[in-house]
């Protein structure tokens, strides 16, 4: 079996861990954009298990956690383990006009989706002009004629 071993590399990839100050939750990747009157949200959690999924609406802010562990190997030698564990977070805010009640999510192959959809308020209407027929209608008697206008 050829193996390639590039030391500076694993220097570099070790250097990269020992030095990496991120101790706290990691972003996810995502997507976002609105389609009709629902904004579509993906994120991307490759080996998340769904159950460790939370998202909590607070108000006007969104939140989804995920937790990735790692399975433990006992007595095994490791010769590479680049794949993290640990926690993901983002914070959105949902802003004026989000139907909170009706949000709702779905997992598969690794991407979060999550649907949220406008609320009646938030949704552009039209407004009625109306005229009060009095105002516009001018009658003026010449004869046994009537003449409107």
């Amino acid at each position: 079996m050829a193996m390639n071993f590039d030391p500076f590399r694993e220097l570099d990839r070790v250097a990269g861990a020992l030095l990496d100050t991120r101790q706290g939750p990691r972003l996810m990747p995502m997507d976002l954009y609105r389609e009709g009157d629902i904004y579509m949200l993906s994120a991307d959690l490759p080996g998340i298990d769904p159950d460790s999924v939370d998202i909590d609406v607070d108000g006007q802010l969104l939140t989804i956690r995920a937790e990735r562990t790692l399975s433990n190997h006992d007595g095994v030698k490791w010769l590479s383990r680049e794949r993290q564990a640990g926690s993901f977070l983002r914070q959105l805010n949902l802003g004026q006009g989000i139907d909170i009640d009706a949000i709702t999510a779905s997992y598969d192959n690794g991407v979060l989706s999550v649907m949220i959809p406008v609320s009646a308020k938030g949704k552009p209407r039209k407004v009625q002009v109306t005229t009060n027929s009095n105002e516009n209608t001018l009658t003026v008697n010449e004869g046994e004629q009537q003449i409107t206008a």
